[in-house]
C-alpha cells in the first residue's frame, strides 16, 4: 500500500521508510519545508503540520512528530523536545536530566494522517530514562541519551535493534493496522 510522508528530516524519513517496509507500506516521501510552530503538546504539532502538508500535496498524507515526556518536568520538553536539545546538545542534556532524582522519561511519537475527509492520529510510546553519559553516536540526537525500559543500552546503542522496539514502530503499526481496516 502506497501511503505518502511529508518530512524534512532524512534520517526520520529513512527509520519511518525501514519500519514500514517490515509493515506492509511503502512510504513515499515528502520533503516539504513549511514554517513550524512551537508548542509542548506533540499531537497539536501533528494537527497542524498534518494541515499544512495535505494543503501543500492536496492528496491523503501523514506526518510524525516524537519528543520525550519528561515526569520530572511535568511532561517537559514533549514536543518542544527538538527545541530544548538543539540549545543544549547531548552532554549538557545527559548532565541535566540524566542528574535529576527521577531521570525517567517517556518517547513518544504521534502520526497524523489526513485523507482528504477527516484527520486520524496514532500514538506510540516508549518508557525508559534518561542517562548521564550520552552514546558517542549522536547522529540520532536524544537516541543517544534514552536508556528503553528493560535495556541498559541507549537507542542509539541499539542500532537496528531500536527500529524493533521504538516508539515510532508502535505509532506505525497502530496507523498499518487502520489503513489495512479501512
Amino acid at each position: 500500500m502506497k501511503i505518502r510522508f511529508a518530512c524534512s528530516n532524512e534520517r526520520k524519513t529513512q527509520e519511518v521508510c525501514d519500519i514500514a517496509a517490515t509493515l506492509g507500506l511503502d512510504v513515499r516521501a515528502y520533503p516539504l519545508e513549511h514554517e513550524e510552530l512551537h508548542s509542548d503538546d506533540i499531537e497539536q504539532l501533528a494537527g497542524i503540520n498534518l494541515l499544512a502538508a495535505f494543503r501543500l500535496l492536496g492528496k491523503p498524507v501523514f506526518v510524525e512528530y516524537s519528543g520525550l515526556e519528561i515526569p520530572s518536568l511535568n511532561g517537559f520538553p514533549g514536543g518542544l523536545t527538538q527545541r530544548l536539545w538543539d540549545m543544549l546538545q547531548a552532554e549538557r542534556f545527559a548532565a541535566l536530566i540524566g542528574q535529576f532524582e527521577d531521570p525517567r522519561a517517556t518517547a513518544r511519537s504521534v502520526i497524523g494522517y489526513c485523507d482528504g475527509r477527516k484527520r486520524h492520529f496514532f500514538e506510540g510510546r516508549l518508557d525508559g530514562r534518561i542517562v548521564t553519559e550520552p552514546a558517542a553516536d549522536r547522529s540520532s540526537q536524544w537516541d543517544s541519551v534514552f536508556v528503553p525500559e528493560g535495556y541498559d543500552r541507549t537507542l542509539a546503542d541499539l542500532g537496528e535493534q531500536k527500529n524493533e522496539l521504538s516508539m515510532r514502530r508502535r505509532a506505525l503499526e497502530a496507523f498499518a493496522s487502520f489503513l489495512r481496516a479501512n
